[in-house]
Formats: structure tokens, sequence, C-alpha cells
């Protein structure tokens, strides 16, 4: 095998997977073992009673994007086609295979057979299109425009920039606001801390804060707005040479933001609202975001860090006074009974740790030791 770089496809398999095993397991309450089955018969998935066309559909196509990238994590790390389709395959199927004998644990899920073989199927057809674009020429495409836009340990980084788009979708309380969970965090741990002694004390700071109550102040809602802009772009920077590249990735980095923003909104409220998140603060808001962006283009890349730490720290925290909105409840209840649910963990993890993720990666950039250029 020729030895390469890691490949960006390798952390986003590995988060794929990681949000596959959640939204499998969800809501993961009522574990239990299931009644009258041994554990010889756990093994054995039965065949589905009843599905309907989105559950077939979904299940087919779900496992496909994780066989595509583990296929593409092994042929950019130098495994012949030959081996790395067939074992991308057996690893979504094993993956697919464990959360079904999982569920007979889980009430509110049903294991069948049949979900199972359309996981396989998709997963299949995923490293099947992998090869595909191996065979083509496009992944070596992509490693050229790769090698002269990035630097050669941009794996991580540019995971992260493909799954900014997929955070945007979970709804969130201003417009490209990401890291909205401490509040969920807080009413959990503290749930979880009731009535146990050594945690008495510990109960005032776990409590929601009297300035959550109030609604954000306009100059709040539009610093966290334009925050929510800056974040992807000096995660981009940070592994980025100084110049006009890094004006390219702000324009696109903006350009994403008001599609994904437009759909996330499709989705919760109608086609017909679509541009409903265009407030009169959103526009002012998102110019400041660029124009900060534009700021740090000549800048060197160890101080975009340190600002985009910086800056993410803040949009945290200022989201974390954001109050509870009416609409925003009302699609988030959409999300998590309706036919969102199946799509429910893998967006809200990425909304609520994708500013942690990014801070952890700048945090870690920070620490090595300084290179030439930085």
């Amino acid at each position: 095998m020729n030895t390469r770089h890691r490949s960006s496809a390798t952390w986003l398999a590995l988060a794929y997977a990681l949000l596959v095993l959640y939204a499998s397991l969800y809501p993961f309450e009522g574990w239990r073992w299931p009644p009258g089955r041994t554990a010889l018969e756990l093994l054995v998935l039965p065949q589905a009673i009843h599905q309907d066309d989105f559950d077939r559909w979904s299940n087919g196509l779900g496992y496909a994007p994780l066989a595509l990238l583990l296929a593409l994590a092994l042929l950019r790390s130098g495994w012949g086609a030959r081996w790395a389709v067939p074992l991308a395959v057996l690893l979504a199927a094993a993956l697919s295979y464990a959360c079904e004998c999982l569920q007979f644990f889980v009430p509110d899920r049903v294991p069948t057979r049949g979900d199972f073989e359309l996981n396989t199927a998709g997963a299949l057809a995923g490293a099947v299109f992998a090869w595909g674009l191996q065979v083509t020429g496009l992944v070596d495409r992509w490693n050229a425009l790769r090698e002269r836009w990035f630097t050669g340990d941009a794996a991580y980084a540019l995971a992260l920039l493909a799954l900014w788009p997929l955070a945007l979708l979970f709804p969130a309380p201003v417009p490209l606001g990401l890291g909205h969970g401490v509040d969920r965090a807080r009413e959990w741990l503290a749930e979880r801390l009731a009535g146990v002694d050594w945690a008495a004390s510990l109960q005032p700071l776990l409590e929601t804060p009297a300035a959550s109550l109030a609604p954000l102040s306009p100059l709040a809602e539009l610093m966290a707005t334009a925050l929510g802009l800056l974040a992807p772009c000096v995660v981009a920077y940070a592994v980025t040479p100084r110049g006009w590249r890094r004006l390219g990735l702000a324009l696109g980095a903006l350009a994403l933001a008001l599609l994904t923003m437009t759909l996330s909104t499709a989705l919760n409220f109608g086609p017909h609202n679509a541009l409903a998140w265009i407030g009169p603060r959103t526009v002012p808001a998102l110019l400041a975001g660029l124009l900060l962006a534009l700021a740090c283009v000549a800048l060197p890349a160890r101080l975009v860090c340190g600002l985009g730490l910086m800056a993410l720290v803040a949009m945290v925290a200022l989201l974390s006074q954001a109050p509870g909105d009416p609409y925003l409840a009302q699609s988030l209840q959409a999300w998590e009974q309706g036919r969102f649910v199946r799509f429910h963990g893998v967006a809200q993890w990425l909304g609520w740790l994708w500013p942690w993720l990014a801070m952890a990666w700048l945090l870690a950039r920070l620490a090595r030791p300084p290179r030439r250029g930085e």
C-alpha cells in the first residue's frame, strides 16, 4: 500500500458512524432485557411486519454516505479498490447489525431483518460510488485541489467545514448560532444530581440564569450571527495560506450560510417561509461577520487560531443567554416527535457540539510548536 496523508473522510466517517449509532438507539430510554428472549435469540433479526416507503428509502440511503466515506478513507490511505470497497461494506453492515441487535433493548425501537438488508444495500451502493469516483479520477482531482488550497494537515479542519452546514439544519435561537445546547446540558445535569447530598452546593450553578429569560439585545443577536459566520472562516484560515484563497473561502462561507439557513427554515416552517430567517438585523450581522472574516485574511495562522477561539467562546456565551422561543419550541417538537426524529440526533448533536469540536482543534493547533509561516 502507498502511504498518503490522512484524509478528512476518515474523520467524517467516524462522526457519521457515531451519529448513526445515536440515531439508531434514540431515545435511549427504558433499556431492559427483552422479555422471553435468550441471548442467542437476540442475534436473529425478525422480518418486518410493515414498512412504508419513507422507511425503506431512509434505511436504504442512510448507510450509503457511511460506506462512501469509509471507502474513500481507505482508498486515500493507499488501499486498493479490491480491498477498500468490500471492507467498507463489511464495516457498515457490521455497524447496522450491531445497532439492530441493540434495538431489542430499547422499547421504542423495533429491530428488523429488512432494515439490516436495506442498510447493507445502501452501504454497497455508497462503496461502489466511491470506487466510481476513484476510477474516473475525481478523487485525484480533489487531492490536487486540496494540495493547492490547504496545508497537508487539513484533514480535521476539512471535516469540520463539511459538518458545518449540516449543523445549521437544526433550529437555533439566532441565525448561524451553534452551540446552543448549554441550557439542555445544564437541565440534564441538574436532574441527575437532584437529591445528591454532595451536589447540593452545585444546584445554584445549574439553575437557568435569570438573564436568559429576557430577549437578547439587538446588539447581542447581531454579534452572535456575525460570529456564527466568522467561525467556519477561522477554521479554514488555520489551514490555508494567507492571500486570495482565504478571500474565496470567506465568500463561499457566506453563500453556503445563505443556502443552508434557507433550507433549514424551509424544512422547519414550510417552503413558503424559506426566507423568514432574514430579519431586520440579519443582513447587517452577515455583513459584519464577512468584514471580520476579511480582516483576518492576511493574519498568521496562529493568530487566527487565537482569535477563532475567542470568537467561538463569545458565540456560545451569547447563545447560552438566548431565551426560549415559542416558534423554536414548536419546530423542535416537530423534529423530536415527527419524521424528523430520524435526523434529529444527527443535526442536533452537530449543532450543539460543532463549536466545541472547533475550539478543541484550534486549542490543539496553538499548543503545538509553531511551524514556519505560522
